[in-house]
């Protein structure tokens, strides 16, 4: 019969189970001790704390891992994976938290950075890529949503492949498809174009959140994992930022681009669209000298390569610290014998390449699919139940506000331009020279005789049962003009944007139009206005005291109440917009909405990586991502469909789903002090 477990090269004989020391396996010569410790004598070293009757902190971990393992014999039902897990703790609590973790989480923090990005991207560069390629409200609706619909589909793959192919070998190629994509989407033309590679940008960064958890997770000690998972949340915060101020830096500058022709634009924004690439490319370059998750190798029976990358982790960690003498100590690690789960080769005499990638391929989306199913399974479905609710109903508010929030502003702007109109009624205009700006009026029964408009600007001007007769139009741009019910004789417009559907239910005499401008980037719109760019900035920096405290508070009160009290709380500050009549008002309430619903966000992210053991946890996070993804599409549907008709609907709906999701997170499992399976 197989041993169940495989030994890697440097197992001795007489090893003890679990993992073995050096010092047990090695008897060393008297001479042969290290010249980094020659000269100290360990009865000199004495701890700071001794006199003051404070353990040292490798006492406090030595009683801890004696625990545990009291805990592990008086379970005799103990699994294979279990053995791993406890295993793996007392490594990574060798290994320590330093210098190898930190340049992890900076490399893996532009990863997430990176999504960040991605979702404001397409918000900032829609007033300005609307002009460029005549795009209509349904088309600039499509363009909103297929950013989140290709992280929805990115999120699910690449969760699932990073549980079979690796970790850090994913991530690679996740954002490898993104920085493709997204080069390719800032010099497409056509909407089409730009629709699929930003789609293809999207399943691309979709991968970057389910894999940089558990990615960063597997490399922390238990004590450790809460705190410094909350704080990599805090880039995607600073990716808001980022893109707020590249958008307000770059996109104004109409000045930075080229063109070839009449076919071929580059506009500032797509030089934005460039920019906002950079923090994939960078974490993309650093992860080419990061070393892939030892505990996926474990569980994938790579024991050698595993050990290797723990003595690295160790030997960094403690040089930094300034501790070289400090050696690894392991000399062996137990693993699981996979079985099912290795791929399914085709030998080059059986064979093509062709028909071997495609079984391949096969047997890893059945591997996946099947991995997906095992979420359902009656260990896990209870927790993927309660854990598919909160998301769902966190992302659900949380984006559908983050829609309804500017949204809103951007009505209670057009309310007051509104309200500012100047309102012209019976007026007779003739023989004169129209040579300044008409803007926000409203000309009614006039009679227009014998006039010229020559080079001048029309923004939100309307004419109502209007005379215009002998009249001369001339290189006239518009935007939200347009004539109704009016009569148009003997009247000549030469290279206008006034097209014939701007005229409606008007009768046109002997009216002739030359040579009309083409191309709707001529067309004049709102300017891009700051307020724009100060919101999103706002409302991304408003998450910094919530990410701190979260972090802070992580481990000590826990994950379970972080996630309930944050929701209920976000919950209760929706109630609030029900007072916010002004600009003001409704920044302040989403500046406090998103500075709170934060912890939420962190303590969801935390405990899914550890509700899950190794094998599932990137394929529960891609699902469960996705799942956010679905939640975000329909919030942000509804909610921007009720701006300007009501505020009762948006309010209440994001109220009880908050409500909802609180409240199933309070029936959740307290893993604070869980070993990550």
């Amino acid at each position: 019969m197989a041993d169940p477990y495989q030994n890697n090269v440097y197992n001795q004989e007489g090893g003890q189970g679990g993992y073995g020391y050096q010092g047990e396996s090695y008897p060393q010569e008297e001479d042969a001790a290290s010249d980094a410790t020659e000269g100290h004598d360990d009865e000199d070293q004495m701890y700071e704390g001794e006199y003051q009757g404070i353990p040292h902190p490798d006492e406090v971990k030595a009683a801890q891992r004696a625990a545990r393992a009291k805990a592990r014999q008086a379970q005799a039902g103990a699994t294979e994976l279990e053995e791993l897990a406890e295993q793996y703790e007392d490594i990574m609590e060798d290994c320590g938290h330093g210098r190898f973790q930190w340049t992890l989480f900076i490399v893996l923090g532009l990863a997430l950075m990176a999504d960040g990005v991605e979702c404001f991207v397409v918000g900032f560069v829609l007033p300005s890529a609307e002009k460029d390629m005549c795009l209509s409200n349904g088309e600039k609706g499509m363009l909103g949503l297929i950013v989140f619909l290709g992280m929805m589909v990115g999120a699910f793959i690449w969760g699932g492949m990073a549980d079979k192919l690796g970790r850090r070998k994913c991530l690679i190629w996740a954002l490898t498809v993104n920085c493709v994509f997204a080069f390719l989407s800032s010099f497409a033309q056509g909407y089409g174009f730009f629709l699929f590679f930003r789609l293809f940008s999207g399943i691309g960064i979709g991968g970057s959140v389910p894999i940089v958890y558990s990615y960063f997770s597997e490399f922390l000690q238990m004590d450790k994992r809460g705190e410094h998972l909350s704080w990599l949340c805090m880039f995607w915060m600073v990716g808001g930022i980022y893109a707020s101020f590249t958008a307000w830096g770059i996109i104004p500058r109409y000045g930075w681009g080229f063109s070839m022709g009449t076919e071929f634009q580059f506009h500032s924004w797509r030089v934005f669209v460039l920019v906002c690439a950079l923090p994939a490319i960078t974490s993309l370059v650093g992860l080419m000298f990061m070393p892939e998750s030892p505990r996926f190798l474990l569980e994938n029976a790579k024991h050698d390569e595993a050990w290797m990358i723990l003595k690295n982790v160790h030997d960094t960690n403690w040089r930094a610290k300034g501790q070289p003498e400090k050696v690894f100590q392991v000399t062996h690690i137990k693993a699981p014998k996979t079985n099912e789960d290795e791929f399914i080769e085709i030998q080059s005499a059986t064979g093509t390449a062709i028909q071997r990638w495609a079984v391949r391929t096969l047997t890893l989306c059945k591997l996946m699919l099947k991995n997906v199913a095992s979420l359902l399974g009656p260990e896990l479905r209870l927790s993927t139940l309660f854990m598919a609710i909160i998301w769902f109903t966190m992302a659900f508010s949380y984006y559908g506000l983050g829609v309804w929030f500017p949204d809103m502003i951007k009505y209670l702007q057009q309310e007051e331009y509104e309200s500012k109109v100047k309102v012209f009624h019976r007026e007779r205009v003739e023989r004169f020279h129209f040579n300044f700006s008409l803007e926000n009026q409203i000309h009614r029964e006039g009679e227009y005789i014998n006039d010229k408009f020559i080079n001048i600007e029309m923004k939100s001007v309307k004419f109502e049962d209007s005379l215009f007769e002998d009249c001369y139009f001339e290189d006239i741009k518009s935007t939200e003009t347009m004539f109704e019910n009016c009569t148009i004789r003997s009247t000549v417009f030469y290279n206008t944007d006034l097209y014939e559907e701007k005229f409606i239910d008007c009768k046109l005499e002997n009216t002739t139009f030359l040579h009309n401008k083409r191309g709707c980037h001529l067309d004049i719109g709102e300017e891009n206005d700051v307020l724009i760019y100060l919101v999103s900035f706002l409302g991304s920096l408003a998450v910094l005291p919530g990410n701190i405290i979260s972090a802070l508070f992580m481990e000590k009160i826990g994950r379970v109440k972080i996630i309930g009290l944050s929701m209920l709380i976000s919950a209760g500050c929706t109630f609030f917009l029900f007072l916010s009549f002004s600009q003001a008002a409704i920044i302040a309430w989403q500046c406090l909405f998103c500075g709170v619903s934060v912890a939420a966000w962190n303590g969801i992210e935390v405990i899914t990586v550890e509700l899950y053991p190794a094998s599932k946890r990137a394929t529960a996070f891609g699902v469960l991502n996705a799942l956010c993804k679905l939640a975000a599409i329909l919030g942000s549907s509804i909610f921007a469909s009720f701006v300007g008709v009501t505020k009762v609907v948006p309010i209440l709906l994001s109220c009880a789903a908050l409500v909802c999701g609180g409240l199933v997170a309070l029936k959740l499992p307290e893993t604070r002090e869980k070993i990550l399976q």
